[in-house]
């Protein structure tokens, strides 16, 4: 289920410590001991301001501030053994442990071990209903992962839209809400998201929620702080404020990266592939994924809205000569009304077309070339085995994709490209927040456990 407003709000809300996403269980253990605060090869840049809240109560106890966990996501198929036995649950559950040492390439007692560890911590379950007639011993009963008693939380942070929803580990989609992004102080934006996004998850009671994802355009700084040109932000404190608000450990990473884990995890057979992920809707941007990781650049994502459209007849009325005013949502409305039509935003402009209006057909073509000479340009660079065309300027204009197509074949010097759509469709936000709500499980689930105890 998806709410939309289609509305934006000014909200200036009073500062928040959040208290208990869900009421949760105590952890097994072996989850209470204390570990460093990181996980697989990065540490988790903590906001030095919020030491004296690290050996504070759980969240839920009125202790004063929740522990603080912000994470760099790695956004990869992490070749830990626990990660990839988790994986193994994840694509191929229910499962025995001989089938997992086989299908990993890890020693029938490395498997053990780790289904033990990520039974423990509750991760994994075992199906005793499956188990062969006469079958003695645990390993004989096959695993899964435990899709019934967790959740994680993702919030993708747009330029007009923010969504929030909650994932089961195998990252479905259980819920979903879309809000407007509200404007303002960017301290007090995001406090308010964070309280819609608690108060979303305590929906879901009985459930342990671990971490919380966000996605969000711009660049990402270590320790969760982002610059947005776009909303006017400058190290804004992403990654302190919603943690603070949520009351988990969370992971901040730019969005077009983040829809590019998403694939990975959709596809991880392909992950000795490269591929080309060019997103388009109301900001455009490219991640590059190579041997099951996605590129991430310590200087932030590649910026590609200044790239230069050529000549446009419709588009651009301002004649900016820029990708993102041009082929951006609110490109396309601002194209259309210089040509006279009467449309409040983007489903208007699609509307008309599909009713035969030859003006909106004609600049969502003319955007679609655009957008295909761009794709065909920066596959040039990279190179890569498949292009992976995500956003709803391309699912939600199907009948533009043979345009699409054609620019690109036109334009790249190849002899032939592979292009694909995502997967992810419409729900691509909501994707990509859920791969960076998560990342910290799927790379270093044991580590991961620990820190949410």
């Amino acid at each position: 289920m998806t709410t939309t407003l289609d509305h934006r709000s000014d909200i200036r809300p009073a500062r928040s410590n959040a208290g208990a996403v869900v009421t949760r269980p105590a952890p097994p253990r072996s989850a209470r001991t204390s570990r460093p605060l990181a996980y697989g090869s990065r540490p988790l840049a903590v906001d030095p301001r919020l030491a004296t809240g690290l050996g504070a109560a759980r969240p839920g106890i009125q202790q004063g501030k929740p522990r603080i966990h912000i994470a760099t996501p790695q956004l990869e198929l992490s070749s830990k053994p626990a990660a990839v036995v988790l994986r193994t649950a994840r694509l191929s559950g229910p499962i025995f442990r001989d089938a997992a040492a086989e299908q990993t390439d890890l020693s029938i007692s490395t498997v053990n071990r780790q289904v033990g560890a990520l039974l423990r911590a509750g991760l994994i379950r075992e199906r005793a209903d499956l188990a062969p007639a006469g079958a003695i011993g645990r390993p004989r009963l096959p695993f899964e992962l435990n899709v019934a008693d967790y959740l994680t939380v993702g919030i993708h942070i747009g330029f007009k839209v923010t969504s929030i929803t909650t994932h089961d580990l195998l990252h479905r989609v259980v819920g979903a809400i879309q809000i407007p992004t509200p404007e303002g102080d960017p301290e007090e934006v995001l406090a308010a998201i964070g309280v819609s996004a608690r108060r979303f998850a305590s929906r879901w009671t009985g459930k342990r929620a671990l971490w919380t994802g966000v996605a969000i355009g711009g660049r990402v700084r270590d320790g969760g702080f982002v610059d947005h040109p776009r909303l006017g932000w400058e190290k804004a404190p992403v990654g302190r404020i919603i943690a603070e608000s949520v009351g988990l450990p969370v992971s901040v990473a730019s969005h077009v990266e983040a829809m590019a884990a998403a694939e990975l995890l959709v596809n991880p057979d392909n992950s000795s592939a490269s591929f080309l992920y060019f997103y388009a809707r109301e900001m455009v941007g490219v991640a590059f994924s190579v041997d099951g990781s996605v590129h991430t650049p310590s200087s932030g994502p590649p910026v590609i809205g200044h790239f230069p459209t050529g000549a446009t007849e419709l588009l651009d009325p301002n004649r900016t000569g820029q990708l993102e005013p041009t082929a951006s949502d609110t490109g396309v409305v601002n194209a259309a009304r210089a040509a006279g039509l009467t449309v409040e935003g983007i489903d208007a402009v699609h509307e008309l077309a599909r009713n035969g209006d030859d003006i909106a057909r004609k600049i969502l073509d003319e955007r679609a070339l655009v957008l295909g000479r761009a794709v065909a340009l920066i596959a040039d660079i990279f190179n890569p085995d498949h292009i992976i065309l995500g956003g709803q300027a391309f699912t939600d204009a199907p009948l533009t994709l043979p345009t699409v197509a054609k620019a690109v074949r036109e334009t790249t010097v190849a002899a032939k490209r592979d292009v694909r759509v995502s997967h992810s469709g419409v729900t691509v936000q909501q994707q990509a927040a859920g791969a960076v709500s998560l990342d910290a499980i799927y790379s270093d689930p044991l580590e991961a456990i620990a820190l949410t105890a």
